[in-house]
């Protein structure tokens, strides 16, 4: 799953994973995309960013984290010890970073949670 509200992004991350080998449902480029598809569905592993343009991604880590899904944060924002609970112990990637950093810790994901 990609929440991503940067059209350009979000195409370049969804070809990277895809290329990686992963199945890629969206890329959601609003909170309530996101939510609306996590009625009816939960990812294996999502990438989120931080601010999107409906506000906040804190409600889908929140449904993330009820779920047990595996998420990291892929943000232009700058990583800070006084993060919200739903974005700690979580990978923070800061924008950009390489394609292969970005696979590995989703892979890794994948595997903590299988």
């Amino acid at each position: 799953m990609i929440v991503e509200d940067q059209a350009l992004i979000a195409m370049s991350l969804e070809a990277y994973l895809e290329d990686a080998g992963f199945a890629v449902a969206g890329p959601f480029p609003s909170c309530a995309d996101a939510l609306r598809w996590l009625e009816y569905n939960t990812p294996q592993v999502a990438v989120l960013d931080v601010s999107l343009r409906d506000g906040s991604s804190l409600p889908i880590a929140q449904a993330l984290k009820e779920r047990n899904t595996p998420f990291a944060v892929y943000s232009g924002l700058p990583f800070t010890a006084s993060l919200p609970e739903e974005l700690k112990d979580v990978p923070w990637l800061e924008k950009p970073v390489p394609r292969e950093e970005l696979t590995q810790a989703l892979a890794r994901l994948r595997r903590t949670d299988a």
